[in-house]
């Protein structure tokens, strides 16, 4: 397969993780948040308080939000966003409208915040993953970010924020809790779609003993160890610093080995997530 078939290929697939993250999204919507007044942010938020204070069809409001704030953001910020951002913008209220006659899967909002955060978490990562967009709020967020100087993330929470306060309002105080429960299960979800679930740990160990602890990974854990140059901050001596990544299975392993050669060892751990190369995931 030559390099022209191998980019064809990749730009369908990107497609069709816009497409189908559109329609994840839209049943999330319809299935748990429409149904039980969760406005967990973002244009679908809108579109549901708007439905609770006139009756408006929520499609036809994302559609009213998403196409002009697609075209400012094109005006504004640059023709960065595409023709797969335009798809997304377009298929996310056609979806909404084609199931909006779907009985709900839940009537309890909890459960339908929950869920329907699980449902637009995972539809957007999808979006994500096609190097793309669903507009609304998004675009609102880089605009107000350009013109206040407001980080992006300090923009996107002060829209969700403010959408969240309206639910409240319209609603009631629960309304809003819910919606605060569904947006920050959104997030959680998001990530774990772009990131996947760590099944990696990065550990870095600092001992006295740097050869006989290296040594010890080679022999018994069997990973490569990379030492990092460091210099401590009391004493101003240079101290290495061992880094080493395993899987979840070889942790404890690697925690037994460096307890045996050096008890006193001072270890770091955090989890490492899209471990590629030699031994772990190919890129």
């Amino acid at each position: 397969m030559n390099n022209e078939q191998i980019s064809t290929k990749d730009k369908v697939s990107e497609y069709l993780f816009v497409i189908l993250g559109a329609a994840i999204v839209a049943v999330g919507f319809n299935a748990f948040l429409f149904p039980n007044q969760v406005a967990s942010g973002g244009v679908s938020g809108i579109s549901t308080i708007l439905h609770g204070l006139f009756g408006w069809n929520a499609g036809l409001v994302q559609y009213a939000f998403n196409i002009p704030l697609f075209i400012a953001g094109v005006f504004i910020l640059g023709k960065k966003f595409g023709l797969k951002s335009l798809v997304g913008t377009l298929a996310l209220p056609l979806f909404v409208i084609l199931t909006e006659d779907w009985e709900p899967w839940t009537l309890n909002p909890l459960l339908g915040a929950i869920f329907g955060g699980i449902f637009v978490g995972m539809g957007i990562g999808f979006v994500f993953k096609g190097k793309a967009s669903t507009g609304g709020t998004d675009l609102l967020a880089q605009i107000i970010t350009k013109y206040t100087g407001l980080t992006l993330g300090t923009s996107v929470l002060l829209i969700d924020g403010i959408i969240a306060v309206s639910a409240a309002l319209v609603f009631d105080l629960e309304k809003g809790l819910y919606a605060l429960i569904g947006l920050y299960v959104t997030t959680k979800t998001i990530d774990i779609i772009q990131l996947g679930f760590s099944q990696s740990k990065m550990v870095y160990i600092i001992t006295n003993r740097e050869n006989e602890v290296r040594d010890a990974i080679y022999a018994e854990v069997k990973r490569g160890v990379t030492k990092l140059p460091a210099i401590g901050g009391y004493t101003g001596e240079e101290k290495p610093i061992l880094m080493v990544v395993v899987y979840q299975t070889e942790f404890t392993k690697l925690k037994q080995v460096i307890k045996t050669v050096d008890p006193t060892a001072f270890v770091i751990v955090s989890d490492a997530y899209e471990v590629l190369g030699k031994g772990f995931k190919r890129a």
